[in-house]
C-alpha cells in the first residue's frame, strides 16, 4: 500500500489539479492546444501535471478520481506526487480512500509482479487531515484483506485456511475467536449447513469472531456466507458458471474486513463475525435432491436444488446468531445471480422486514460509497417456498424472483423477537466483477465493508447521542 502523508506545502515529484470549471485553469487551456476536451484526465507533460476534470464536488466523483489517479500513475516512474486537498473532510476522505483502494492489484499468481516506482502521496492541507488519513488507510486495509482472499484460488482458500486466517487476526487484534468444527455443529444440530459440506475433502468450520469494547452501546451480529468453493453439488453448475466460484466465500470474508476494520477504528459497538465456511462438492456421499434436512431452528427443508446451498449454511449461522441477543442482526451473501439479474452487477440487495431498517441501512451504504437497492418481501413470493412433505423447500417453485425468495428462505429462521432486527443483504452482483470499476481492482471488490462500517459507526454516534440525552435528563 502506497503511503499517504499530510504536509502543509505542496511536494511531490508530480503533481495532481482538479479541474470543476475549465474556464479558470489555465493549465487545462494549455491542455487544449493539445487536443484534450476537458474530459477525464490529461497529463500535462512540461508542468509534471495531471488534470483531472470532474463533474462537481461529490464525493462518488472524488472517489472514483482518486483511484484513476492511482492508477495511471503506476504507469510513470515518478516516486511521489502531491494533491492539494479540497478543504472538507467528506471530499478528502473520498480522494484518499479512492487513491489507496484503487491502487490494490488483483494478479496475486503473476510470475512476473509489477514494481512501481510511486510509493508516496502528499496531501496539502491541515494537520486535522492526519485522522481522516488514518481512517482512509484502515478502510483500504480491510478491503485489501478481503479482496485476497477472496481471490486466493479454491485449492488453497479452503475452510480450515479461513480458519486460521481468522486465528491469527485475532491474535493481533485481540478479538476473540471460538471454532465450531463437525462434531461440535452436529451438537447444534445444524443439519442443513453440515449436509452441504458432506462431500468435500475439507470439513467445514463455523467461526465466531467478537470484538467487545469496554462499555459497548449495542451488540451487532454479522453473518457471512463462506463457501470456499461452490460446485452446486449434484445440481451441478454448468462449467461457465462455475467460474469464479472462488468468490462464494466473499460475505464470511466481507465479515473478517469489517471485524478488522471494527478493531482498528476502536468503535464502542460490540461486534460479532459469524463465518459459516463450506464447500458444496460432488461425491457419494453428497446430499441429494428430495433430502429432507432438519435446521438448528428445527424447521424441516426439502432439498429441490442442492445448487441452492448458501441459505442451507446462513439458516443455521443465523440461529446460533440469534442466540447472541443482539440489537442488530445483518447477513451479507453472494446468494443469488437472481439479484445480479434485477439491479445489475454493480448494486448489492437489501432485504428484511423492517423497511426503516432497511432504508437505513441503505442510506449508509450509499453514504460510503457502496450500491444498494432495497427490495419488497410479499406474501405471494413465499408461498412458492412451500412444500408437501416438509416445513418448506430450499428454492421457490418460481424461475423469477430468485433474489427476494432466498431473503424470504432467511427470513423463515428468523425468530419472531428478531424480525424487525435483521437485515439480508445478497452482494452477488458487486462483489467479483473481472473489469476494474470505480475504486475496485478485477476480481474481488470487498464488497459490504464498507457499508456494513458506515451503518455501525452511525449507530454508534445515535446510541451516543441518546446515552448523553439521557444523562441530560
Amino acid at each position: 500500500m502506497i503511503e499517504i502523508v499530510i504536509t502543509d506545502s505542496m511536494q511531490g515529484e508530480a503533481y495532481v489539479e482538479f479541474v470543476l470549471d475549465s474556464k479558470g485553469s489555465k493549465n487545462i487551456q494549455k491542455a487544449q492546444e493539445f487536443g484534450f476536451d476537458g474530459k477525464g484526465q490529461f497529463f500535462l507533460q512540461e508542468k509534471k501535471t495531471l488534470l483531472v476534470c470532474i463533474d462537481g464536488r461529490h464525493v462518488d466523483f472524488v472517489r472514483e478520481a482518486g483511484a484513476n489517479i492511482a492508477r495511471f500513475f503506476k504507469s510513470l516512474k515518478f516516486g511521489s506526487i502531491g494533491i492539494k486537498a479540497f478543504g472538507d473532510e467528506a471530499l478528502d476522505y473520498a480522494l484518499m480512500l479512492g487513491i489507496l483502494a484503487g491502487w490494490q492489484d488483483s494478479g496475486l499468481y503473476k510470475s512476473n509482479k509489477k514494481e512501481y516506482a510511486l510509493s508516496k502521496v502528499y496531501i496539502q492541507g491541515d494537520s486535522a487531515l492526519g485522522k481522516v488519513a488514518k481512517r482512509a488507510k484502515i478502510v483500504a486495509k480491510s478491503l485489501y484483506i478481503v479482496r485476497d482472499l477472496v481471490n486466493t484460488m479454491p485449492q488453497v482458500a479452503t475452510p480450515a485456511y479461513l480458519l486460521e486466517y481468522c486465528k491469527k487476526l485475532a491474535q493481533k487484534k485481540d478479538l476473540e475467536c471460538k471454532v465450531l468444527d463437525t462434531k461440535d455443529l452436529q451438537k447444534e444440530r445444524m443439519g442443513a449447513y453440515l449436509a452441504v459440506s458432506r462431500a468435500s475433502v475439507n470439513p467445514p468450520y463455523l467461526v465466531h469472531l467478537k470484538y467487545k469494547p469496554k462499555k459497548p452501546l449495542a451488540r451487532v451480529v454479522v453473518v457471512g456466507k463462506g463457501l470456499t468453493y461452490d460446485s452446486g453439488g449434484l445440481s451441478l453448475k454448468p462449467s461457465d458458471y462455475m467460474v469464479t466460484m472462488k468468490a462464494d466465500k466473499s460475505g464470511a470474508c466481507a465479515v473478517i474486513g469489517i471485524l478488522n476494520a471494527v478493531a482498528e477504528l476502536g468503535l464502542h459497538i460490540e461486534v460479532h463475525g459469524i463465518i459459516g465456511a463450506a464447500e458444496n462438492m460432488i461425491g457419494g456421499d453428497a446430499y441429494k435432491p428430495d433430502d429432507v434436512l432438519f435446521s438448528r431452528e428445527g424447521k424441516s427443508i426439502e432439498v429441490r436444488n442442492t445448487d441452492a446451498e448458501g441459505r442451507l449454511v446462513l439458516c443455521d449461522c443465523l440461529s446460533y446468531a440469534q442466540d447472541l441477543k443482539p440489537d442488530i442482526i445483518i447477513d451479507l451473501a453472494t446468494l443469488t445471480g437472481a439479484c445480479v439479474v434485477g439491479l445489475g452487477e454493480y448494486t448489492s440487495g437489501i432485504m428484511g422486514y423492517n423497511e426503516v431498517l432497511k432504508k437505513d441501512f441503505e442510506s449508509c451504504a450509499l453514504q460510503s460509497g457502496e450500491l444498494m437497492a432495497c427490495l419488497p418481501f410479499n406474501r405471494h413470493i413465499k408461498k412458492l417456498l412451500e412444500s408437501k412433505v416438509a416445513d418448506l423447500c430450499n428454492i421457490g417453485s418460481s424461475r423469477y424472483g430468485g433474489g427476494i425468495s432466498a431473503g424470504m428462505f432467511l427470513g423463515e429462521f428468523i425468530r419472531d423477537e428478531y424480525k424487525d432486527k435483521w437485515l439480508h443483504i445478497d452482494i452477488a452482483g458487486p462483489a467479483y466483477i473481472e473489469r476494474e470499476w470505480d475504486i475496485n481492482p478485477s476480481g474481488a471488490s470487498g464488497a459490504g465493508v464498507r457499508a456494513v462500517l458506515a451503518f455501525i459507526e452511525n449507530l454508534e454516534s445515535r446510541q451516543d447521542s441518546k446515552k448523553s440525552k439521557s444523562k441530560k435528563a
